[in-house]
């Protein structure tokens, strides 16, 4: 019998993200690595209400930021890009699943980092491939 412990907590989150960061390929891995990474247990109410969302077990990640398809060698002053991971609603999505928490974390954080570098969901899903 499985003993069962206490919900993985935002670090335990943290570090399979960043675990997943490592996996990923060159040239993609230095760049992302750039974007700053937080996980929190939801989303902010003004995220949610800004996107539309009602409920905040909707949203498991987020991208701030604005993609490098997007940019002109003109910009300064930006804010850094960041990818959000709510911990609560992949907690939610890994128990409903068939996936593992590492795989749930990769794939989000994944898609995420796709917005950063501007890639559609078959890129991303190529990009997720070749970091498993």
């Amino acid at each position: 019998m499985r003993a069962f412990g206490p919900a993985p907590s935002l670090s335990e989150i943290e570090a399979l993200a960043r675990a997943a960061l490592d996996r990923l390929p060159e040239p993609f891995a230095a760049t992302a690595r750039e974007v700053l990474l937080q996980v929190d247990d939801f989303a902010e109410d003004e995220t949610l209400a800004d996107m539309g969302i009602e409920s905040p077990y909707d949203l498991s990640g987020l991208y701030v930021g604005r993609p490098l398809t997007e940019r002109s060698v003109d910009e300064s002053g930006r804010f850094p890009d960041r990818v959000f991971l709510y911990r609560v609603p992949i907690l939610l999505e890994w128990s409903e699943g068939e996936d593992s928490l590492e795989h749930l974390v990769a794939h989000v954080l994944i898609h995420e980092i796709g917005h950063h570098f501007g890639l559609s969901d078959e890129d991303m899903h190529a990009l997720e491939d070749a970091a498993a």
